[in-house]
């Protein structure tokens, strides 16, 4: 089977092929990286609340912006490889599960409406790379 093919197949009872699913998790991680990048006070202002005007805050989310930005393209490039792509995934996802935790344990001290879209963005990405992990690994 070529990896066109592979392209199109999904699991038996799955709505999404692994491949594609994880492809667009690595391009959509690059994209946000490299808009925290670029515009970390624009980006950051629903998460982070008045403290994304800061300089100093700003030079720690250009931090992580730069690296969803290279996790996204190492996801990207590794995707097809079928020993590499899969534990790549799992690490993105381990990432965004540690967003997530530090994200609710600072929450008190975060706007609510930027710790529920972290919660749902960052919990999302990290239950979607921790299935695509296992998916490509199986395929």
């Amino acid at each position: 089977m070529n990896l066109h093919e592979r392209d199109h197949q999904r699991p038996k009872g799955s709505w999404v092929n692994p491949r594609q699913g994880a492809r667009g998790l690595a391009i959509g991680r690059a994209a946000f990286g490299a808009a925290l990048l670029i515009v970390p006070e624009r980006v950051a202002k629903g998460w982070l609340g008045e403290y994304s005007e800061r300089p100093a805050v700003q030079a720690l989310v250009r931090s992580i912006g730069v690296r969803d930005l290279v996790l996204g393209m190492i996801a990207l490039h590794t995707l097809d490889h079928p020993e590499v792509g899969p534990r790549w995934q799992a690490t993105c996802a381990v990432v965004d599960s540690v967003d997530l935790l530090a994200t609710g344990a600072a929450r008190k001290d975060l706007p609510a409406a930027g710790v529920a879209g972290t919660a749902l963005v960052a919990g999302g990405a990290a239950a979607a790379g921790f299935y695509f992990a296992r998916a490509l690994k199986q395929s």
